[in-house]
């Protein structure tokens, strides 16, 4: 008799965990059941509530590899790593140069990595820079007639909006 759930195993236990990580002990036990104990992949799947194609992966590693451990995840540090002495030798010419100034001058040598890639790459290295976006802003907001300084279009004493809508954050009396 089945629980009524799509995929449950008997006895009203869940399903198959779905998405969702596993760890090296239910992976073993899985394993285990089929290597050891004889147990088909299929059944070892239902007993332990997981995916059938899981389980037949771990297998096969655990006959290849000889454990059942997950792999490393991640590997941004491949695509920028042979770059290094290139970022050195830019950053030699030019010390204040930011985050983004410094993916530029990888973009116009023809190699695209994004802010962040750059931002893992320097604080690996401990090369941190600023992003210098904030300081931009503080700047524009600072003093009387500061929204003159920093757009000329603007009038000095008028507030330019901050929203895309008409009339939000904006209140008027109507007649």
């Amino acid at each position: 008799m089945t629980d009524g759930r799509a995929g449950g195993p008997e006895g009203g236990l869940p399903g198959p965990r779905r998405g969702r990580a596993v760890d090296a002990d239910l992976r073993g036990q899985a394993v285990a059941a089929v290597v050891r104990h004889g147990m088909g992949v299929r059944a070892a799947a239902r007993h332990f509530g997981l995916g059938e194609k899981s389980v037949q992966r771990w297998v096969k590693q655990f006959r290849e590899h000889g454990h059942v451990r997950s792999g490393k995840q991640g590997g941004s540090r491949l695509r920028i790593e042979p770059e290094r002495e290139r970022i050195f030798r830019i950053l030699a010419a030019q010390p204040k140069l930011s985050i983004y100034g410094l993916r530029d001058a990888l973009a116009a040598e023809g190699l695209a990595f994004s802010a962040a890639t750059v931002q893992r790459f320097l604080k690996r290295h401990r090369l941190e820079r600023k992003r210098r976006l904030a300081r931009r802003r503080c700047k524009q907001g600072n003093g009387p007639g500061a929204a003159s300084d920093a757009n000329p279009a603007t009038p000095a004493g008028s507030i330019p909006s901050r929203s895309r809508h008409r009339g939000a954050g904006v209140r008027r009396d109507s007649p």
